[in-house]
């Protein structure tokens, strides 16, 4: 292995990155929406609190006209729902429906096995590793994407 480990492992993410984003396309073609169709239902599944329509746009960097149209297509096709926000009754906050659950699982379930085949074959340190690995890349990705300069994240390994 060449010694140049941050080069190696900056590479190796560019490429995981680019197969996540062949997946989506894969996955998009398998259940015969676009792939800012799966990009927005997986937004608002994923993430920490819910999202509303202006939100969703900027996580896809679409224009709020286009969230709009992207949410009305995605509510019609019964993918997505429109619900008033608990905290804001003006907000209006997106969920997920049941049966997009549903087709997603499905269409994951060959990738989700494979990973479970992968994961199997890691020792226990082997897991905290990756994960924080992991954690700690996702962080660093989210603040690029915010705009935010990165964090000093603290190096874990040493202070277990």
């Amino acid at each position: 292995m060449n010694h140049d480990k941050p080069r190696e492992v900056a590479l190796a993410v560019r490429r995981m990155l680019q197969a996540g984003r062949e997946m989506q396309a894969a996955m998009a073609r398998r259940l015969g929406v676009r792939i800012t169709d799966v990009q927005a239902v997986d937004q608002v599944v994923s993430a920490d609190s819910p999202l509303g329509t202006v939100e969703l746009g900027d996580r896809l960097g679409i224009r709020s006209a286009s969230a709009t149209v992207l949410v009305d297509r995605l509510v019609s096709a019964g993918h997505l729902t429109r619900s008033p926000d608990p905290h804001d009754r003006r907000r209006v906050v997106l969920g997920a429906t049941d049966h997009a659950r549903g087709e997603v699982r499905q269409a994951l379930t060959p990738l989700l096995r494979e990973i479970t085949t992968i994961t199997d074959r890691l020792d226990d340190d082997q897991v905290v590793t990756v994960l924080g690995f992991m954690e700690e890349l996702t962080v660093a990705l989210r603040e690029y994407a915010a705009g935010e300069e990165p964090s000093q994240i603290v190096d874990r390994s040493s202070t277990d």
